[in-house]
Parts: C-alpha cells; sequence; structure tokens
C-alpha cells in the first residue's frame, strides 16, 4: 500500500498541519479523526488496514488529515466566540491547504467526506456548507448539533450563541434552509449516517436523518447493535460505507 505523510505550514492556523495519504488512485476520501484525534489514530486503530484491499487495488484513495479540536470545541479556556472561529479558521486549512493537495493527488474527480466521532461532524458540516465540491457525505457515530447536550456531553459553548455557531451546527442550518442552489446541490449528494443503537447520540441522528428527508434530501441511516463507537465497530463500518 503506497503511504505517503505530509507536513506543511497553515497560513490560515499559523501553524504545522500534517497529513496522511493511503493509496495510490481511485476515489478520494477526506476522512477526519475523532474526538481531539490525530491523522494517524485511523491507521493506528487498523481501520486503515481493514480498507487494504480497496486501497492497494486503487479503488480507494484515503487522505487522514490532523483536527484542532483542542484548540476550538474543547478549549475551555477562551471565550465561545474564539472556539467557533477558531474552528472556521480550521475549515479554511481544509479548504484552502487539504483540498488541493487531494486535487493535485488525484485526478478521480470524485471526492467523499467522512469521518467519525467528531469526525463526522466535520464531515458532515463541511459536506452540506460546500455540497458542490463533494459527491458522498459519511458520518459515523457522529453528533450534528453541539450545543446539545446529550447526557454527560455538554453543550461545547456553555450556553453562548452567534451566527457561527448556527452556521456550522448541520441540525441547525438546515432546519432553516430553503428550496435553492444549496439545498439542490446538498440533494444531490449520497449521504450515509450510521450509529449505534445505544449510542447517547442516537436520537441526534435519527433527528437529522428525518430532517434531511423532509427537506427532500435522500440519505442512507443505519442503526447499529449495541454502542458501535469505538474502533473495532468502524473497522467493520467503513468497509460497507466508504
Amino acid at each position: 500500500m503506497n503511504r505517503e505523510y505530509h507536513k506543511n505550514y497553515s497560513i490560515s492556523l499559523q501553524r504545522d498541519m500534517e497529513v496522511l495519504i493511503f493509496g495510490h488512485a481511485g476515489k478520494a476520501v477526506l476522512f477526519f479523526p475523532p474526538r481531539m484525534g490525530r491523522f494517524y489514530d485511523y491507521e493506528n486503530w487498523g481501520i486503515i488496514a481493514a480498507l487494504n484491499d480497496r486501497i492497494t487495488s486503487g479503488e480507494l484513495q484515503i487522505f487522514c488529515v490532523d483536527s484542532i479540536d483542542v484548540e476550538s470545541f474543547y478549549n475551555h479556556n477562551v471565550h465561545p466566540a474564539e472556539r467557533i472561529n477558531r474552528h472556521i479558521e480550521y475549515e479554511q486549512y481544509i479548504l484552502n491547504d487539504v483540498l488541493p493537495l487531494i486535487q493535485l493527488k488525484n485526478n478521480s474527480n470524485y471526492l467523499e467526506v467522512a469521518g467519525c466521532s467528531m469526525g463526522a461532524y466535520h464531515a458532515v458540516n463541511l459536506g452540506l456548507k460546500h455540497p458542490a465540491l463533494f459527491n458522498k457525505v459519511v458520518g459515523l457515530s457522529g453528533r450534528y448539533d453541539l450545543t446539545h447536550e446529550v447526557r454527560y456531553f455538554k453543550d461545547l459553548f456553555d450556553g453562548y450563541h452567534n451566527d457561527n455557531i448556527y452556521f456550522n451546527m448541520p441540525l441547525q442550518f438546515m432546519a432553516n434552509m430553503g428550496a435553492g442552489k444549496i439545498l439542490d446541490a446538498i440533494a444531490k449528494l449520497e449521504i450515509i449516517l450510521a450509529i449505534g443503537q445505544t449510542d447517547p447520540f442516537l436520537a441526534n441522528n435519527v433527528d437529522f436523518s428525518n430532517l434531511l428527508w423532509n427537506k427532500g434530501v435522500a440519505n442512507q441511516f443505519y442503526v447499529w447493535d449495541n454502542y458501535a463507537h469505538q474502533p473495532r465497530s468502524w473497522r467493520q463500518m467503513v468497509r460497507l460505507y466508504l
């Protein structure tokens, strides 16, 4: 399996960022790590190995990016407005640095965005905000409104709300999205959501899937047995859904 490591300075983030690329050709997959995760987590957890046959055959090329969740959503030392601003800077890094890298390394003209746990949030949020850039969106064990408290998972903005937060919470901005070019582009995406039956985010996923259908956006929604919010389940999910 072809494996490439890239480290480049991001102007948007004012710091170095790292990416691992697996494969040489095929459908490009922008793969976000889980909560506060790193670009090497999916390799370490055997999730890349679970896709070995599809990667080595040239069916898939996986781009594993780093996260800065600890500097944004989980940085409780700064005001919530600064948290979402840092996330927006991260999105600019993805758009301005990572997507050009994908285009340089892959000429398939097919781009999928995916992630597990918090990575699912990143994938879905980016995919629905910029639907013209993608063909497919996959969210595994995700949470699509970070302002909702779910059991021991707190509102990541401590009750604070502004437009930047609103436009980065898929359950919020999709609820009020009217007919138009953006909704038409979202409707063309292949959207897959998967969640465990006892995952605290199950209701969040049910609400999100139903919301999409109510907006005329088809999606595939799968509920797995038990918790299914761990690498051993994701190793199975990626083979089915990526």
